[in-house]
């Protein structure tokens, strides 16, 4: 009889070998958790937060310190001063102290009931402190012939602050106001919308002229490398430099386009194209497509041209025509790269701001979800806001990808 040998993998020896691939991909794992899962569980955080742009910065004592009254010769009096205040305007402050060390050469007349003087080491309480809450505090000196010898200034020496405050972005505060906040009305729909129509019509746009383009170089010709590089120019091309390129091309006082069309006859007057609804969300849509067309057509020029040329040979020896070829033969085997272009280029494009944002800044129509959470966030500088948004696109991200897994790739058999 012949042992049977165990399965693959499940020996000691496979143990030991699972044990030493996760060991190595620890660093990959534990980078991929700090730079995307990390930053990721902050946004849902801050997203049941009510947090300002203001909140960003914990609630602390400033503490201003100087001497007044420009005192010129020994025994001159002078006023050494303490401005304080409550950095936070909705936050307190408990148990507000100071601490500081007097000047050689200053001595002081009169305490502040709040303090106490120990030789020259200074102390204060001052209690609980409400949001904003403003403080000065006045000790009148005399000043010695030290004071000027030894060139030392109240302001040289920093004072110890100590005082107690809770965090909004740390504390136990939670709210759906944010969430609230972002679905009431009809106005998130609108710029989901707007979000929706961006994305789809600019990801199949860019997939049709990136095919139309790889069936345009699918042949050898001479100039093809020009051509090809020609092709390359706007997805390679900083998109600052290119997006005011179109705006100046479309402006409708200067602009070339303007000219061109009036001239011809085709309007009587200067079309606003970034600047009139729907025309404006039209215009960006169409920028998507032109800047980002290069990319699916390099894919699918690198797909065509591994497929084997025996089905194109033995088909036109049967007749059928180039249209007929490339249904029945290009298409299927373009499948799966398309598939893939899909996802990929639809949540770029739904994540997209940037060109949105230099043609139009989110005006005229064209306000989608990413330019929405700009605008929560520091616009009208709700954080909380903003980061309520991220999690909408996330949610609407995740739902498409885990359909588009489940059913669409089903049937391309990915």
């Amino acid at each position: 009889m012949v042992d049977a040998q165990p399965p693959s993998g499940t020996g000691p020896l496979g143990k030991r070998e699972a044990r030493l691939a996760w060991r190595l991909l620890a660093p990959t794992i534990s980078a991929v958790a700090l730079v995307v899962i990390l930053p990721l569980l902050a946004i849902f955080w801050i997203s049941v937060k009510p947090v300002q742009l203001s909140d960003l910065r914990a609630p602390e004592v400033v503490l201003r310190e100087d001497l007044r009254g420009s005192p010129e010769a020994p025994g001159d009096e002078a006023t050494l001063r303490y401005r304080l205040r409550n950095s936070s305007q909705d936050q307190p402050i408990v148990n507000v102290s100071i601490e500081d060390v007097i000047p050689e050469g200053l001595e002081v007349l009169l305490v502040d009931e709040r303090c106490t003087l120990s030789g020259r080491d200074l102390r204060c309480e001052f209690g609980d402190w409400e949001p904003g809450f403003r403080e000065t505090l006045t000790f009148p000196v005399t000043v010695s012939q030290v004071y000027f010898d030894n060139d030392i200034r109240p302001q040289d020496s920093e004072a110890l602050v100590d005082g107690r405050s809770s965090n909004v972005l740390t504390n136990s505060t939670f709210t759906l106001d944010n969430f609230k906040r972002i679905f009431n009305g009809d106005e998130f729909f609108e710029v989901l919308w707007i979000t929706l129509f961006y994305t789809v019509f600019g990801t199949i746009g860019a997939l049709l002229v990136g095919l139309f383009a790889a069936l345009l170089l699918n042949k050898s010709f001479k100039g093809q490398g020009i051509l090809r590089g020609l092709y390359l120019f706007p997805y390679v091309s900083p998109v600052i430099a290119v997006a005011f390129a179109w705006l100046i091309l479309f402006d409708p006082f200067s602009g070339s386009a303007n000219a061109l069309l009036v001239q011809m006859g085709v309007t009587d007057e200067a079309i606003n194209f970034f600047g009139e609804r729907p025309l404006a969300l039209i215009m960006v849509t169409i920028f998507e497509i032109w800047r980002y067309f290069p990319l699916s057509f390099l894919f699918i020029l690198a797909r065509m041209q591994s497929i084997d040329t025996d089905m194109y040979e033995a088909a036109d020896m049967d007749g059928a025509s180039p249209f007929q070829q490339f249904w029945a033969l290009s298409v299927p085997q373009l499948l799966g790269i398309l598939s893939v272009l899909f996802l990929l280029r639809f949540i770029w494009t739904f994540n997209k701001f940037d060109d949105i944002f230099l043609l139009t800044g989110g005006n005229a129509g064209t306000r989608t979800l990413t330019v929405n959470v700009y605008e929560q966030a520091f616009a009208i500088s709700n954080i909380g806001a903003g980061a309520a948004v991220a999690v909408v696109i996330f949610g609407c991200l995740l739902t498409f990808s885990l359909f588009f897994l489940k059913f669409i790739s089903r049937e391309e058999g990915l």
